[in-house]
């Protein structure tokens, strides 16, 4: 807890305002192509919350503690080699308010504190390269660069659903 804000376990009852970030999450890393269908992301979160090695947090004001105005979710992985345990970094989003980057850091802090938790070796997330704000947060909490993606978009005379 710092400030007003409090950071909680997710629960069900944040799954409408969590569908909603997911959507905003969506728009800005896959834009035209983004899923923005919240009954889409409420289904695939909702089976989150009860999942072993999920951690899904909010961030609520301490005036309004059922309102989430952020939250942000990491998944438990196993390295395949190595049998190393790690963190996932599947989401983070608050909403577009005063103190968005107050609440963001609240919510890396938790998440780090929660993955320390669990024993993770490490942790891994995947950003945008267009999401500034995101990328800040990630090296401000000591993440850096280790893979690239590169996508080139290749378009055709019909649409990808009518490739052979």
């Amino acid at each position: 807890m710092a400030g007003n804000y409090l950071i909680r376990p997710a629960s069900e009852a944040d799954l409408d305002a969590i569908a909603a970030f997911e959507v905003e999450i969506a728009l800005v890393s896959f834009g035209d192509e983004a899923i923005i269908d919240q009954a889409f992301h409420r289904r695939r979160v909702a089976g989150s919350l009860s999942k072993s090695g999920e951690i899904a947090l909010v961030a609520v004001s301490e005036a309004e503690p059922g309102k989430p105005l952020g939250w942000a979710w990491m998944s438990a992985r196993t390295n395949s080699l190595t049998g190393a345990r790690y963190g996932n970094f599947r989401s983070l989003a608050v909403a577009n308010i005063a103190d968005r980057g107050v609440i963001g850091e609240l919510l890396m802090e938790a998440v780090l504190a929660a993955a320390d938790e669990a024993g993770f070796t490490h942790l891994s997330g995947k950003v945008n390269a267009g999401n500034l704000a995101m990328r800040s947060l990630y090296r401000a909490f000591g993440f850096t660069a280790t893979h690239l993606t590169m996508e080139k978009r290749l378009y055709f005379s019909k649409p990808p659903g009518e490739l052979p």
